[in-house]
């Protein structure tokens, strides 16, 4: 026999310890590795279920923020327009408060120029009465009786209020 060619023993040999081998590794190993195999399939399917379980608790979530958010806008611009309303009314208020002191002010400052010139009126006549008296006894040469010319200026002041009321009529 050659090289090439072996003997009966060690074919023998080989193949009893190629069987045991085979049997060792079918029966032992094999179930071990597909034991293993199973369980990391099961955990990587269980991973996939609980991210796909979180990724839709996820998009709930995210649905609640948009739908808080959206109300959230909503509750925002109701409260900005009430504020713009309430800033117009309060502007309003405001104006016409302002309004009311000004016709206010325009009535006490209208008495007030009818009071002052009641009262210049009065003085200016008063002071016309002495300096006509006084420029006729210039005139007349000798000093004339206020008593009796006040009467005289009272008729003649009459005749002109009557006469400039009967022209603004």
């Amino acid at each position: 026999m050659g090289i090439l060619i072996p003997g009966l023993a060690p074919t023998v040999v080989c193949v009893v310890t190629f069987a045991v081998v085979f049997v060792s590794v079918t029966k032992v190993l094999l179930p071990r590795v597909n034991k293993v195999l199973d369980e990391r399939k099961g955990a990587i399917e269980g991973q996939v279920e609980r991210a796909e379980q979180l990724t839709m608790e996820a998009g709930e979530v995210l649905a609640e923020y948009r739908e808080e958010l959206a109300e959230a806008r909503h509750e925002a611009a109701r409260l900005r327009q009430g504020a713009l309303e309430q800033g117009r009314q309060l502007i309003a208020e405001i104006r016409a408060e302002g309004l009311r002191e000004r016709e206010a002010m325009i009535a006490e400052a209208q008495a007030q120029l009818a009071a002052d010139l009641v009262i210049a009126e009065t003085e200016l006549r008063g002071d016309i009465v002495s300096l006509a008296t006084e420029l006729a006894g210039r005139v007349v040469g000798e000093p004339l009786e206020s008593a009796a010319n006040s009467e005289i200026v009272d008729r003649f002041f009459s005749d002109l209020d009557a006469r400039s009321a009967a022209g603004l009529q």
